[in-house]
């Protein structure tokens, strides 16, 4: 490569001002460019091998002349020793951006993952839903976390932590556990792909936590009735209220009420005492054959005054084309909701659980409010009461409940006052 003379500032300043490659001395192979659209940077010219490199220093207004013979005399150095200095730039820019990454926290990965997949979802509550379940249960432990720092001792202290009663996640909400786990395994597939984090994904089941924890057929029986949590119940209930028609009308009643869908699909206006604020089941409807009584709370009796009277119909829930509405009318109304996966009884044991986990009702309360019979065959035989005042206590409470919308955070929001909830 020729070698040309050092020239000083002032040479260059006029070399500036011409289009070309002009060699400006003091580094071998040290150029200033100028193009015709008047662009003008530093740029040295090298060979390494058999290569043949062309450096760029920076722009010629940002980097002195000084400056540029300084950096290139440094990569000349690099060339030196045997190091190709656009390959360790390379190199270096890599690792910046494999160290910025695992900064990433996980819950930028979720929300990031969310962003990427929901307009695939059916809706955008599949969404909320799909976070909140991580926001309820994950990101306490793992949100702040480099998203690369996650591993299966993390993963699985998330799907044994302690709820209700101090047992795990895992053992007495294995559907919802079951679901946390996929999500996090997701979020950590996607995050492996985008480059934030290597290795086996420690949320993956077969293989690998299926040897650490029990198969969810083990920890739980499978459920005939598919229920709702009850944390989600709020929230379901604003979107019922919102159905217009008779079967939503008695899906509500049928919750609020915690009876079963024929107990709900054949009342009769002349079972209900609006005065006293009661609702008698006949024996003939009911699965044990004993009469029921039934506390009305003030929701249940605001949604009956609602309903239209039918001449010549004395059900509470008529079908249009007269008579009861089908044993499917309730399970139809969940499916119009995209919640084909829910039942009308599960609803019962949405009522079980939160009746048991969250409140101080003692058990023999909740199994009269359920019409369920004591399997303690010698409790039963002292408990000849219906525990009506109880009840009705109990029932109120589960009215307030179901008009308050649960947020992840832990808050609580009332559904507006006279809506049917």
């Amino acid at each position: 490569m020729k070698v040309v003379e050092q020239l000083g500032v002032k040479q260059v300043d006029k070399l500036a001002k011409t289009v070309g490659r002009h060699a400006v001395g003091g580094v071998r192979g040290l150029c200033l460019c100028v193009t015709g659209d008047n662009a003008r940077s530093w740029l040295l010219r090298v060979k390494i091998g058999d290569k043949r490199r062309e450096i760029g220093l920076g722009s010629y207004e940002d980097v002195s002349l000084a400056k540029a013979r300084e950096k290139a005399r440094e990569l000349r150095e690099q060339v030196v020793d045997g190091v190709d200095p656009l390959e360790e730039r390379d190199r270096a820019r890599a690792q910046a951006r494999a160290e910025q990454a695992k900064r990433k926290t996980f819950k930028q990965c979720a929300e990031a993952y969310v962003d990427a997949h929901k307009s695939g979802w059916k809706s955008d509550k599949h969404a909320k839903q799909w976070t909140a379940t991580l926001e309820t249960y994950a990101y306490e432990k793992l949100g702040d976390l480099p998203v690369g720092s996650i591993d299966t001792a993390l993963v699985r202290e998330v799907l044994q932590q302690q709820v209700e009663g101090g047992k795990t996640l895992w053992a007495t909400k294995t559907e919802t556990a079951s679901r946390l786990r996929g999500r996090i395994e997701s979020v950590l597939d996607w995050a492996k792909v985008n480059g934030y984090r290597e290795g086996e994904n420690p949320a993956r089941w077969r293989g690998h936590l299926d040897k650490l924890l029990p198969a969810r057929s083990k920890v739980q029986k499978v459920k005939h009735h598919a229920a709702l949590p009850y944390a989600e119940l709020g929230e379901f209930m604003v979107e019922l209220g919102k159905r217009e028609g008779i079967s939503p009308r008695a899906l509500e009643f049928a919750i609020l009420t915690a009876t079963r869908s024929q107990e709900t699909r054949l009342a009769t206006w002349d079972e209900i005492d609006l005065e006293t604020r009661l609702w008698t089941i006949p024996k003939e409807r009911m699965k044990r054959e004993r009469e029921h009584r039934v506390p009305l709370s003030d929701t249940a009796i605001a949604l009956l005054k609602t309903l239209p009277r039918i001449e010549g119909s004395n059900f509470l829930f008529p079908a249009a084309r007269g008579g009861a509405l089908s044993d499917m009318a309730l399970t139809a109304v969940l499916k119009r909701m995209d919640r084909a996966g829910l039942t009308q009884h599960g609803f019962r044991s949405t009522f079980r659980d939160w009746a048991g986990e969250t409140t101080g009702y003692p058990r023999e309360v909740i199994e009269h409010a359920l019409a369920h019979g004591l399997k303690d065959q010698t409790e039963a035989a002292y408990q000849r009461g219906d525990l009506l005042a109880k009840r009705a206590r109990l029932m109120a409470d589960w009215a307030i409940y179901c008009g308050t919308v649960q947020t992840p955070a832990g808050n609580v929001v009332g559904i507006k006052q006279g809506a049917a909830v």
